[in-house]
C-alpha cells in the first residue's frame, strides 16, 4: 500500500486527507466566532489564517526529523510554491468573493460541486488515472449529497457572477490538487515545504487586499480574537494543510476531492453543536450520502494500492527453475 516515490503508505494518506477534511470543516465555525468578536472582514482573516500558518510551520520545522536533502533545483521548488501558492489564493479569495455575491449556500455547492469533476477531468487528461464506473458512482453520490446538505430546506438566489467566481475558485482548487498529485508522482512530493511555499505565496497576494479591507479589526474582546486566530491558524491551516499536501501526492486526485467534501460534513456537525442549529432530514441526509461515498473511495482507492503492490513484488519476486 506504499506509494513508489514518496514512501507514504496510500491507507495513511487517506487517513490524513479525512483529518485534513474534518479540520477544515471547523474553520467556518470559527470564522462565525471571529466574525461576532470583531468587524475583521473574509480577506483580512484569510491573509492573517495563511500568515499565521506560515509562522507555526516554520516554528515547527525544527522539531521535523532531518530528511535526506532533496536534489531538486531551487528554482524548481520556487515554481512549485508560487503556482500552489496562487491556486490556494484565487482558491480562497474567489470562494469568499461568491459568497458575497451569491450567498454562502449557491457559492458552497457550486464550488465544492465543481472541484471533483475539474479534477476527475484534469487527471484522466493529464494523469491517466481511471475512475471506474464505481468511482463514477462515488462522485455523483458525493455530488448529490453535496446538495442536499447545503440546499436542502433553504431559500437561494443564484447571480451569475457569484456562479462565475465560484468556478474560478473550483479551478484554483482544482489546479493545486492535480499539481501536488504529479508532483508527488515524480518524487517532487514533501508536505512541509508544500505547505510553507504555498502559505508563503497566498500570504504575500493577499496581503494589498486585506490592508485595503482592513488588516487589524474593532473588537471589545481582544482575547478571544487572538484565541479564535490562533485556533484557526493552527488547526484548519497549519496542520489540516500539511496533511492535504502529505495525502494528495499519494492517493488519486478525483478520490482527493471527494474525500475533501468531508468539509462541509463536518461543518453541518459543528454548526449543529457548537452554535445551536438545528439538525434538519436534509442535514442528515446530505450527509449519510457523502460519507457512503467517501468509505466507498477509500476502500477502493485501498484495494487499487494492494493491487499495485501485489503486482510490482509479482515482478520483482525471483523465479524459481
Amino acid at each position: 500500500m506504499s506509494n513508489a516515490v514518496s514512501g507514504l503508505p496510500v491507507g495513511r494518506g487517506l487517513l490524513c486527507l479525512i483529518v485534513a477534511g474534518v479540520a477544515w470543516g471547523t474553520a467556518g465555525a470559527t470564522a462565525s466566532l471571529v466574525y461576532r468578536a470583531g468587524d475583521m472582514g473574509p480577506v483580512a482573516l484569510s491573509f492573517w489564517r495563511c500568515a499565521l500558518g506560515l509562522v507555526l510551520l516554520l516554528a515547527a520545522r525544527p522539531l521535523r526529523p532531518r530528511a535526506r536533502p532533496a536534489a531538486e533545483p531551487f528554482a524548481h521548488k520556487a515554481l512549485r510554491a508560487g503556482v500552489t501558492g496562487i491556486g490556494l489564493a484565487v482558491f480562497q479569495t474567489a470562494y469568499f468573493a461568491a459568497v458575497q455575491s451569491t450567498g454562502l449556500a449557491v457559492a458552497t455547492v457550486v464550488t465544492l460541486g465543481a472541484g471533483p469533476v475539474l479534477i476527475a477531468l484534469g487527471a484522466r487528461l493529464a494523469l491517466g488515472e481511471h475512475l471506474g464506473p464505481g468511482g463514477v458512482a462515488a462522485v455523483g453520490g458525493a455530488l448529490a449529497g453535496l446538495a442536499v446538505l447545503v440546499l436542502g430546506g433553504t431559500s437561494t438566489t443564484v447571480r451569475l457572477p457569484g456562479v462565475l467566481l465560484a468556478l474560478l475558485s473550483a479551478a484554483g482548487y482544482s489546479v493545486m490538487t492535480l499539481l501536488t498529485r504529479w508532483w508527488g508522482r515524480d518524487g517532487g512530493a514533501d508536505a512541509a515545504s508544500a505547505s510553507v511555499g504555498a502559505f508563503a505565496v497566498t500570504s504575500l497576494c493577499l496581503l494589498p487586499l486585506a490592508l485595503a479591507e482592513g488588516l487589524l479589526p474593532h473588537t471589545g474582546e481582544p482575547v478571544r480574537l487572538l484565541c479564535l486566530l490562533a485556533y484557526i491558524a493552527a488547526v484548519p491551516t497549519a496542520l489540516a494543510y500539511g496533511l492535504y499536501f502529505a495525502g494528495a501526492a499519494v492517493v488519486r486526485s478525483a478520490t482527493v476531492s471527494v474525500i475533501m467534501l468531508l468539509e462541509p460534513v463536518s461543518a453541518a456537525a459543528f454548526a449543529v453543536l457548537l452554535l445551536g442549529e438545528h439538525l434538519t432530514a436534509a442535514t442528515l441526509a446530505g450527509t449519510l450520502l457523502m460519507l457512503g461515498s467517501v468509505a466507498g473511495l477509500a476502500v477502493a482507492e485501498t484495494r487499487a494500492a494492494r493491487e499495485v503492490r501485489g503486482a510490482r513484488e509479482a515482478r520483482t519476486r525471483p523465479t524459481r527453475i
